[in-house]
């Protein structure tokens, strides 16, 4: 009489074995990969909240150069009709080789010059060309790794791989909450103060976005 008892108590220990097991597995694996962002993020998080308590010294760097005849014919024949659009492949070559930046932004066309911003994380800069002498001049400005991480702590102006990694990173620290949720749920019976602690972390944000925040 108590073996179908037995076999059925048997079955869920396995069972709650298995998931376990599963549990952690996927737990420790997207902790690993997350491991690194959630350092990156923890740190940054701080430094963007105390943003004006770090100062900054931007350092300015101008630079200039001439076009070549053939890329200022080119830059001639590329005009868009609305004033806006992309350097000619040859002439974002150029001036990619001649400067630190990414010229593959829109520009913007005049009847003087073409003005091709080219922001960055942790820095600025800018490209103007005279499209009458070919006199192209540049302004570098960086502001420090500081600046640096901050910007990537928020995807400013840091391109389509970082946004791509940023979703991954995302997806491995849901993985690893949700992981620790279900691992709270099964440990939880042997440890009292889990829900109690999970519900503070839930209701002291929530209490100080009520009171404190208008």
């Amino acid at each position: 009489m108590h073996a179908p008892t037995a076999s059925r108590q048997t079955t869920r220990k396995a069972r709650k074995a298995f998931w376990l097991k599963q549990l952690h597995m996927w737990h420790w694996m997207s902790s690993a990969i997350s491991l690194i962002g959630l350092l990156l993020f923890a740190i940054t998080g701080f430094t963007l909240n105390h943003a004006a308590d770090i100062e900054a010294s931007p350092v300015v760097v101008e630079r200039s150069a001439r076009l070549p005849a053939a890329l200022q014919q080119a830059l001639a024949a590329a005009e868009p009709a609305d004033g806006k659009g992309a350097l000619p492949a040859p002439v974002a070559q150029w001036v990619e080789s001649h400067f630190p930046v990414r010229a593959s932004a829109e520009a913007e066309w005049s009847a003087d010059e073409v003005y091709l911003p080219a922001p960055r994380p942790g820095g600025d800069a800018w490209v103007a060309i005279d499209r009458a002498e070919g006199g192209v001049t540049a302004e570098i400005t960086d502001r420090g790794w500081v600046s640096y991480l901050n910007d990537l702590h928020k995807g400013r102006n840091s391109g389509g791989a970082w946004s791509l990694f940023i979703d991954i990173f995302s997806g491995a620290c849901l993985v690893f909450a949700l992981t620790g949720l279900f691992l709270l749920q099964l440990h939880a019976a042997k440890r009292r103060s889990t829900w109690p602690l999970v519900g503070a972390g839930l209701a002291i944000p929530a209490a100080i976005a009520i009171i404190f925040i208008h």
